[in-house]
């Protein structure tokens, strides 16, 4: 059992391995993506709503600060005013919101699906362990997260640096302007900056979505014994499939062995293969195939054949053209109607009944 807990992980998770890990809510995906996409669009939405949201704020703003030009203000006046003003803000940030939203659902849904578990919140005592999460801390994944944050760090002040150190030269000309242009002008810089970072981030993505897929492939890989037991969850215990074919097989033999005793003729090769066939033509169109076999199961149709008095014919070939091509309870085909009538004819001569075939 020892070995067996420490065998390698070498096969491919299973079907079945994988859908009970997405139920639990393990699946590869980035963090970095949907927080990307959320800061990219979010920047998006600002550059093309972005007069509209201004002109809300605007709004606002001057609209509180008449507020306190106001003498006779009373409480149901100022309901009414604060109703105006929530609003007004609601409708200046639904644009951003509406979009950051359907953006934060959709980067979940096209990397791993639309999966919806409680798994990962659930209280779990092996969490408290501090052995576990000694080993959590000092883990890949740490190590993977702890390199983000460093390159995250080192992109962002990258980008800002040279972001600021290009503008230096319009620094020394804000003292020329008016306080409007020099806000905008820094506003500018900074979604500069921003828009920069963002679009250096999706690098970052990149890296650490590779990283997320590989690291998942690698933790559901199975042992050959996991492998196993799964199939026997799954398709049943081969030993226990095995048993079962053998008694449909023998069952399926014995009903065969009964149908012998009905049938007009054996037809033998002679030693290798046997088979009966019976002809009735007020309800068959052809004759029928009732038993067939080889070797040892060969011997036992010839051997109730002669119990019962049933005729044995050797033909080699016709033995082995039934044999292969007709199955236990079919009608022959027309190929070897020829052939089949000829031994049937001859059976019946015997018996003394020619002249029933005849006509």
């Amino acid at each position: 059992m020892a070995e067996e807990s420490f065998e390698e992980k070498t096969e491919r998770p299973t079907p079945r391995r994988r859908e009970e890990a997405r139920r639990k809510g393990e699946v590869a995906r980035s963090r970095e993506l949907p927080s990307v996409a959320v800061l990219l669009s979010g920047l998006i939405t600002l550059t093309l709503f972005g007069s509209y949201i201004y002109s809300h704020i605007h709004s606002i703003m001057r609209e509180s600060f008449s507020l306190i030009a106001l003498t006779d203000l009373n409480i149901a006046d100022f309901m009414v005013f604060a109703q105006e003003m929530i609003n007004l803000f609601i409708l200046a940030v639904t644009p951003l919101l509406a979009t950051v939203f359907v953006t934060a659902i959709l980067s979940n849904i096209m990397q791993v699906g639309f999966v919806l578990s409680g798994e990962p919140i659930k209280p779990k005592l092996s969490k408290l362990d501090p052995i576990k999460g000694l080993g959590r801390l000092f883990s890949k994944q740490s190590f993977m997260e702890l390199f983000k944050s460093l390159l995250k760090l080192a992109i962002i002040g990258a980008v800002a640096y040279l972001t600021v150190r290009g503008e230096m030269k319009n620094v020394l000309l804000l003292g020329e302007m008016e306080l409007n242009s020099i806000i905008a002008y820094i506003l500018l810089t900074i979604f500069k900056i921003f828009i920069r970072c963002t679009l250096a981030m999706i690098f970052l993505v990149i890296i650490d979505y590779a990283f997320q897929k590989w690291d998942f492939e690698k933790r559901m890989k199975m042992t050959r014994k996991e492998v196993k037991d799964e199939l026997k969850r799954t398709e049943g215990d081969p030993l226990v499939k095995s048993r079962i074919r053998s008694i449909q097989m023998q069952m399926a033999r014995k009903r065969m062995m009964q149908a012998v005793p009905q049938a007009d003729v054996v037809i033998t090769n002679p030693t290798d293969l046997a088979v009966a066939l019976k002809y009735d033509s007020s309800v068959m169109e052809a004759p029928k195939l009732l038993a067939k076999g080889s070797g040892r199961i060969a011997k036992r149709i010839k051997e109730l054949a002669e119990e019962h008095d049933i005729p044995i014919v050797e033909n080699k070939e016709l033995a082995q053209g039934l044999y292969s091509s007709v199955e236990i309870g079919q009608e022959i085909p027309p190929i070897l109607y020829q052939a089949v009538a000829e031994v049937l004819a001859y059976i019946y001569k015997l018996k003394g009944n020619y002249a029933e075939v005849s006509s």
